[in-house]
Parts: structure tokens; sequence; C-alpha cells
């Protein structure tokens, strides 16, 4: 089991450790409840060194990467970044992540841990004459500062001079201990926000100057946990749960971050094969109706006396006070305002699909 070069100061903080993707991460400190407040009303932290970072170098990086993956990478401009797929050849998804351009023959990618070992041999086995592929991940720890406040804290930690990198944009930044940091206007949270790339040998003094500005702008270190009911009150897919190795990023509606025009990619013919014949499924958002019990992963959900799906995702919405999840339900049953049931502990409880994301900033209610 690996740990994050913050573990220590982990437990120190009091966090409860649990094992995530072959880590040992913290999935709370002092709820998940309050975690989650935190974030969607002031700033929370999150360590994400669990993640993983492989480096693509080569003068023909761009073209070869719009072969390897679903979104279009050439158009990308310097200090860019996009969200995109890694498919297998029957179209299903091997993993999602980010990709920032670094320099027009230098890109950066980050990937789910879980994932990393899979993606770098997917890609080694891909690689063409003057590309290189590495695999940066032992030399990263990496943080999450999300929330309304996540500027103030860039602000403390950075300098009152530095500009927090935008949506999608990355930018280097000099730390308490020198050079080598970036930062990018990324999260998985539905919050303005960004994520820091640091040395391992400068993680200590990066975590402990962020926690104590997260503070000081009355959040909290948050963990896994709530991560994860942040990340589903804005629909946003998990690898592994919501995105599988056989469901295309079509049944997951994520045809945005797909590009059919650009050019032949990896899984693009079966995608296209599927596009023609309809697609088998669409990943719906239920959201329970009354007091329910919390719906949890891998509940069955039920279409009058027969079981139509499982959910991928499922949580009690600390924000909507009521139940939500996903689940890949036949088309027409995806409809907006079909009634369903999910299956909880064998009483069945009434639910209905409802338009994603649940929650959005400018619609905190929906």
């Amino acid at each position: 089991m690996r740990q994050s070069p913050f573990h220590d100061r982990h437990l120190v903080l009091g966090a409860r450790m649990v094992p995530f993707a072959g880590w040992e991460m913290p999935v709370q400190y002092q709820g998940i409840r309050p975690e989650h407040e935190a974030v969607r009303t002031s700033v929370g932290v999150f360590d994400i060194s669990h993640m993983g970072e492989l480096e693509v170098r080569g003068p023909q990086a761009a073209g070869w990467l719009d072969r390897q993956l679903t979104n279009h990478v050439a158009p990308l401009e310097v200090g860019a970044a996009q969200y995109t797929l890694l498919l297998n050849d029957r179209g299903g998804v091997i993993d999602d992540l980010i990709v920032y351009r670094l320099a027009a023959d230098h890109f950066l990618m980050i990937v789910n841990a879980a994932r990393v070992d899979e993606d770098f041999d997917t890609l080694q086995a891909a690689l063409e004459p003057g590309i290189e592929l590495l695999d940066l991940s032992d030399r990263f720890a990496a943080v999450a500062v999300q929330g309304p406040r996540s500027r103030a804290v860039f602000g403390a930690v950075c300098g009152d001079g530095a500009t927090m990198p935008e949506r999608n944009r990355i930018a280097a930044v000099a730390g308490p201990e020198g050079p080598g940091s970036y930062a990018c206007g990324t999260g998985y949270t539905g919050e303005d926000g960004f994520e820091l790339l640091i040395p391992v040998d400068q993680a200590g003094a990066w975590f402990d100057r962020i926690v104590a500005a997260v503070n000081g702008e009355g959040g909290q270190v948050c963990g896994l946990g709530a991560r994860d009911t942040l990340r589903l009150e804005v629909a946003y897919p998990l690898n592994g749960q919501d995105l599988l190795r056989d469901r295309s990023p079509l049944q997951a509606g994520l045809r945005f971050f797909v590009k059919l025009d650009k050019g032949d990619f990896r899984g693009r013919a079966a995608l296209e094969r599927e596009l023609e014949q309809g697609l088998p499924a669409r990943l719906a958002g239920l959201r329970m109706i009354g007091r329910t019990p919390p719906p949890r992963h891998g509940y069955p959900v039920r279409h009058g006396d027969r079981e139509v799906a499982e959910l991928t995702s499922g949580a009690l919405s600390p924000t909507l006070g009521t139940g939500i999840g996903l689940a890949y339900l036949p088309p027409e049953l995806a409809a907006i305002g079909t009634r369903l049931e999910i299956d909880i502990r064998g009483r069945h409880y009434p639910c209905e699909v409802v338009r994603k994301p649940f929650y959005s900033k400018s619609s905190p209610n929906a």
C-alpha cells in the first residue's frame, strides 16, 4: 500500500485513512458533511497525490496523442488543458484524463490512480518514432484547493502578485522551497479552484502553507468522502464505476469530448458503429422522491416488476438533502421525468430521472 508524501501530516490532523486504488488515503477528518459544506461555502483542500502524471514529448506529439485520445489535442494552445478519454478498441473507457500542453512538443497528462500502469502500457505499445513517454508519478505530490475562497488561498500561498490560472489553464509557480511546481485551473467539485503539482521534496512545505491559508479563510482539510459527494452532485463520472471498459463515452453522455471529425483514433470505429445502431443505454441521473435511505453503488434500479439497471454511483446529497445516483438505463427509460424505483435492502423506493447536473452554482437547488 503506497502512502502520500503528506501521510504523516494527515495522521496529525486526525484523518481516518482507508485503502484507495493501492494507496492509503484520508477519507475524512471532521466528517463528510462538514467537509462537503466547506467546499460549497468557503474552501477545502484535498490530497490528490494518488493521481498519476504521464509526460509526452516529441515534434509529432500532438498528432500522436490525437490518434490515442478522443478529444482534439492539436489545437490546444500552450498553457491550455482539456478533458479527454483513452478507449479500448471496443470503444469502452480505459481512463478519463486531463491533457496539458506545456510547450509545442511537450504534454503532461493527469491520469487516474488505478489506471496509471494500464494507461502507460497502452500508450507505450502504440509509440511511434520520435515520441517519448515517461511516467512521472513518483516525482509529484498533488493537492486540490476548491471552493469560493480558492482565489484568496492562491494569493496567500503564491503571493499577492500571482494570478490563479483560469479554468483549463496551467502555469509554473515557485513554491516556498523553490521552482518546479505547476498550478492548474482544474478540479472535480464543480466549484472555483485550482490543483497544484508539487515536486515530492517540496511537498511538506507547500502543504503546511496551504492548510494554514485554507484555515485562515474558514475552510477545512477534506477527504475522499467529500470529494465523492461533491463530484456526484455535479454528475462528474468516476472511472471504474460510471466509466467502464464495456461502456462507451457516448453512453456516458460525454459526446462533447469525442471528436469524430479529427481523423482516426483508438476506438473510433466502435463508436461509429454504436451511433449507426443506436445507443444501448444512457447514463442517467436519478433523484430519490421523499424520505429514503441513501442510494449506493450497486443497488438495483427497477421499472415495474423488472430490474433494468444498477446504480453506478449513489449517495445522500448534502447540498440537496436527498438521495441521488447515476445508472445506465435503456434509452426508453432515460427520459427526464421517468419514474423508477431503487431496491435498497429489499425495499423499493421511488425515484425520478432528472437532468444532470443535480447541483450547479447558478441553480443550487436544482
